[in-house]
C-alpha cells in the first residue's frame, strides 16, 4: 500500500486532500520584500529592470512570477531559454537563481547564481511583489 493511500485509509480522505492540497500548493516567497530590493540593486540590476517593458541585457523582471519564461515579444531570448518553456513560479525562480548554468545550460545569463538562501527568499519576495 502506498504512503498516500495507506494515510488516507488511516486518516480518512478528507486529512488527505488537505495534505495534498498543502504539499501540492506552490509556496509563496517568505523573505523581505525590502531587503530583496536590496540584493536585486546589488545582485541584479544591472543586467535586468522591474519597470514594465524596460530590457537591459537581460528582460525586464515586472511581474515575472507566473510569468511564462522567455514570454517578453521585445527581448532576444537565447535557444535554450526558448526551449526551457516553463511558468515562473517562485519554486522555478528560486532554481534558477541559484544556479543559472544547471537550471538552462547554455544559456546566456552570466550570472554563477546566488547561493545565499535568505538573500534568494528576499529577492523572490521583492519580485513577487512587482507586478
Amino acid at each position: 500500500m502506498s504512503f498516500r493511500r495507506d494515510v488516507a485509509v488511516k486518516m480518512g480522505f478528507g486529512f488527505l486532500a488537505a495534505f495534498l492540497i498543502v504539499n501540492n500548493a506552490h509556496a509563496a516567497p517568505v523573505g523581505d520584500a525590502k531587503a530583496g530590493q536590496d540584493v536585486f540593486d546589488q545582485e541584479c540590476s544591472d543586467c535586468h529592470s522591474v519597470k514594465p517593458g524596460k530590457n537591459k541585457k537581460g528582460p525586464s523582471l515586472f511581474g515575472v512570477v507566473d510569468r511564462k519564461s522567455a514570454s517578453i515579444a521585445d527581448f532576444v531570448y537565447s535557444d535554450p531559454m526558448r526551449a526551457y518553456n516553463v511558468v515562473w513560479s517562485v519554486d522555478k525562480i528560486d532554481a534558477y537563481i541559484t544556479n543559472p548554468k544547471v537550471a538552462v545550460p547554455g544559456g546566456k545569463m552570466k550570472y554563477d547564481g546566488l547561493a545565499n538562501e535568505t538573500e534568494r527568499a528576499n529577492l523572490l519576495a521583492f519580485l513577487a511583489a512587482q507586478k
